[in-house]
């Protein structure tokens, strides 16, 4: 009998940039629990851990996957993560390391959980922050990696992903990644009910990998540590986000920070008024950096809309005439293979520089989770068949 599983593909998957710089920087006997929900069923796992942002080696001590307690009538079982048939592993700094192929039976609409515990003083620069009805994790002080639940005293909700990158399944052929990059609109909600969404409507071969860090721009990165976590530039994340196995389209969803950011030196010396873009500025930085990139690896690409941002703390009309020609171009322009209307289906009938009643989240630039679940159900059927 033939086997029925043949190819590797991302079944989830975040970018790795730069943490916020907080007082505290390092951890130090700490366990990482982050549950994952199966988008396809498959035999075999494999991990991607990222130091891509970090200064210093970061050492994984313990590493497992199991079948959360939730999903599961049987005992808790995790399987240890390997790399070189080895226990634990050492993450160079600015390099992924790929586990080995882990035996590992799952059924689509599972969650399973995966634990890391990093037991000497480990260097937390490498991550990202991302919400939404299936996202977050948990960390806990001590080592309860192997434990089927964690303790409520030592444990707290995180929404940071740490050094977990992406997690390929082995899988059907017929079953595909669709990678969304952008900023903190993509790090938010509507990758998350678009994975939803297709549960929903039975569009069940796709799998929705979010490459997104809020506050990164197109065309520049900051290089001070007040804003290094707004990330790394277009230029140097694409390339390597982009990594996604099975992936066939991406939507690029990015450059309002580009337009908001920028308020002269007399304001903030780290914002100065030439970082300012023009329409043109960023429409040759999407070419060169992003379409190229994606038709380099045969991908298909598709442009998603600038949202509104009538009302947000730095707005003027120019930014906002910026925007709209950028958006013009996203609608229009033949590089693409289509355009995905984020602006259209948030913004308002009467006033569309604005969001719709109820889609503003209060700062007039994110959008609220009805706003984010409108996001989702505009993405064309054409990308989730």
């Amino acid at each position: 009998m033939p086997e029925k599983f043949s190819k590797w593909v991302a079944c989830w998957g975040n970018a790795t940039s730069i943490t916020d710089r907080k007082e505290a920087t390092y951890a130090k006997d700490l366990t990482l629990r982050y549950p994952i929900r199966a988008c396809f069923s498959g035999s075999k796992l494999r991990f991607h851990f990222s130091n891509l942002t970090g200064t210093e080696s970061v050492q994984i001590c313990e590493a497992y996957v199991a079948k959360s307690a939730q999903s599961t009538n049987t005992a808790y079982a995790p399987t240890t993560i390997t790399f070189g048939g080895k226990t634990s592993a050492s993450i160079p700094p600015g390099e992924e390391i790929l586990s080995d192929e882990i035996a590992f039976n799952v059924t689509a609409g599972e969650t399973f959980d995966v634990s890391l515990y990093f037991a000497d003083f480990t260097q937390m620069n490498a991550g990202t922050a991302i919400t939404g009805p299936l996202s977050g994790g948990k960390y806990s002080y001590g080592n309860f990696a192997k434990s089927a639940t964690l303790p409520d005293d030592l444990t707290r909700k995180t929404n940071w992903i740490y050094f977990l990158n992406t997690i390929d399944i082995f899988t059907e052929e017929k079953n595909f990644a669709l990678v969304c990059f952008g900023d903190s609109i993509t790090a938010q909600d509507w990758p998350d009910y678009l994975t939803l969404r297709c549960a929903r409507e039975g569009f069940n071969n796709v799998a929705i990998i979010r490459r997104a860090v809020s506050g990164t721009r197109i065309l520049r990165e900051y290089s001070c540590i007040t804003y290094a976590a707004y990330g790394l530039k277009g230029a140097t994340r694409f390339p390597i986000e982009m990594n996604v196995a099975g992936a066939r389209t991406v939507i690029v969803q990015h450059g309002i920070n580009d337009i908001i950011h920028p308020v002269g030196v007399e304001v903030n010396k780290f914002r100065p008024w030439s970082d300012m873009p023009t329409a043109d500025d960023l429409i040759n930085g999407v070419r060169s950096l992003y379409i190229t990139y994606a038709r380099k690896l045969g991908l298909k690409i598709y442009s998603g809309t600038l949202l509104p941002i009538y009302g947000w703390r730095t707005y003027n009309e120019n930014r906002d005439i910026i925007r709209t020609a950028f958006n013009e171009w996203l609608r229009t322009a033949p590089d693409f293979d289509g355009c995905v209307d984020f602006d259209k289906a948030v913004r308002g009938h009467d006033d569309p520089k604005a969001f719709a009643a109820g889609f503003d989240s209060g700062d007039h630039l994110h959008p609220s989770a009805k706003a984010y679940e409108a996001m989702a159900e505009c993405v064309p059927e054409e990308l989730l068949k």
